[in-house]
Order: C-alpha cells, then structure tokens, then sequence
C-alpha cells in the first residue's frame, strides 16, 4: 500500500524567529519512503539537521519575518496491516529490563506517574500483568475522557486530564502512560500520522495524533488509548517521555500560526506529471495552536 503523507504550517511573524522543528517521518521508517521527505519551506532558508537524545529527526532554521510556510509532502509504502495485537506479550521484572528503558518508567512534566501511582493500583491492581492490563489502562481512559478539540490545552497534565475528563489524543496519552509508568511498564509518548484507511466516513480534518508504546515481552508495542482500536497507515515521527520532548515545531518566539493542514491518504496512481493529486485547501482546525507540542 501507498500512502501519500505530509503537513504544511503558515505563519505570519512580526520578526525573525529561530525554529526547531520535527516533521519529518522517524529515521526507523525512513527506509520505506519513496523519496526523502526533504523539509521544504517558503520563502527558502537554510535547514540544519540532528538527532536528539532519543533518535528523532529534528531540524534548526531561523523564519523570517512575515509569510513562512514549512512542510513536508512524501509517499512512504506500508504494508497494509491494522496495528499488531500480541496479547501473549508479558511484562518484564524491574531487575530484568533493558537499561535504555528504565527512563520511560519515571515521572515526566505531563505524566505525572508518581502521583497518580496509588490511583493506578486501585484501578488496575487486579488486573493480568502484561497485554491486558495496558489493555485495561487504554479501556479506561477511552472512557473517562471525553474528546474535543475545544477540549485543547497545552500545559493539561495527565493528572489534570484524569481530574478534568475531558481534552484530545495527546491528554489520553498522557494519562495512559502515566498510569502504566506507575504499574512498572515501560511506555513511550508517540507522534505522527494515523490515516483514516478503513475507517468509516465521514473523516475529519487531517491533524497529527498522539499514541503510546510500551515495552513488553522484549520488544515496543503501539497502544492508541484515544481510538482504542488497531489502526492502518500509522506511521511514527518521534517519540519521548511527553509532550514536551517533541513538539512538531518549538518557536523561539511568537508562534502566530495561521494555517495549518495534515494528509495521510491511500494513493494508488499518480497523475500524468508524474505527481500525486493536488491536495484542496482546508481550514484551519480549532486545536492549531497547540498541535505543535504533538
């Protein structure tokens, strides 16, 4: 399968302002692009490229004043599958984890999992270490939130979201993985694109989501406590222990966003250019301003 994938962000700055900024797909799936998802941006300015300290592909410019437009547009092939579901996966001792996993165990700025630990073990204590009690997490969660992108706010922690029961993907995934960090698990904060293949219509705007991975059994696995349902076309591109370690653009500045689209869309031909179709335009969505912390 073919997927056709990318974002474009407008801006209007009153200044020049420096950006680091993360679009592109994760380096480990880099491999199954067509072509480079090279960072383009209007007016040109020069893009310096690094790693961070978990892998992801970031990248440093300055904006100028006035019109910027930075975006990405690439087809990446996929092998069509929902998420894996590996219910046998077993949860690791403590003793016996890799050390490069231990810091997805501790507190972080949006997941508070030293405080909400007495609540984790009320709530899933009793349930089969392993697949399913992430399950049971993921289960709840889905169901104590109530989701609205008018729900939006950037500096909701996951012990708000818990006491507030409402906001978007990134507020589900906050809690889930600040609850299995305290039940000893494990678990990642993900970004990037998830299609809408297979779903039902009608879809909504395109916009980047948010999805956990935990480790189990010797390996990551994808949990998405916001749909709660193995999904096709999700592709990966950073992970951390929050939010905060990988917002899609950091300004340095006034970010005063003005347009904002997302795509990650089945393509089976291209035009006779040579070309995938020309996207329409589509307005602004109402969580803009904050989808740049992921």
């Amino acid at each position: 399968m073919r997927i056709r994938l990318g974002c474009e962000m407008r801006y209007a700055f009153p200044y020049p302002v420096p950006m680091v900024v993360m679009l592109n797909v994760h380096p480990t799936r880099a491999g199954a692009l067509e072509a480079p998802d090279t960072l383009r941006t209007e007016p040109p300015v020069p893009v310096d490229l690094y790693r961070d300290g978990f892998g992801n592909l970031c990248a440093r410019l300055s904006a100028p004043a006035g019109s910027f437009t930075i975006g990405t547009d690439a087809v990446i092939d996929d092998d069509g599958r929902p998420d894996p579901v590996h219910p046998e996966a077993k949860q690791h001792a403590i003793e016996d984890l890799p050390a490069e996993t231990i810091v997805f165990l501790l507190p972080s700025r949006y997941c508070e999992s030293d405080l909400l630990a007495d609540e984790a073990w009320r709530l899933f204590g009793h349930t089969e270490p392993g697949w399913s009690r992430v399950q049971a997490v993921c289960d709840f969660v889905h169901d104590h939130i109530a989701f609205g992108y008018e729900f939006a706010h950037g500096d909701r922690t996951a012990q708000d979201a818990y006491a507030g029961r409402r906001g978007v993907c990134r507020d589900f995934t906050h809690l889930a993985v600040a609850f299995c960090r305290a039940l000893n698990i494990p678990t990642r904060y993900c970004t990037g694109y998830v299609s809408f293949i297979g779903e039902p219509e009608p879809h909504p705007a395109g916009d980047f989501a948010a999805w956990m991975e935990v480790y189990l059994g010797g390996r990551w696995h994808v949990f998405d406590p916001r749909n709660n349902a193995p999904r096709i076309g999700r592709v990966m591109v950073a992970y951390g222990r929050d939010a905060a370690d990988v917002p899609l653009t950091h300004t340095f500045g006034p970010n005063p966003l003005v347009g904002f689209r997302v795509w990650a869309d089945r393509i089976d031909h291209l035009d006779a250019s040579g070309d995938a179709p020309i996207l329409p335009e589509e307005p602004l969505p109402p969580q803009s301003m904050t989808t740049r912390m992921g």
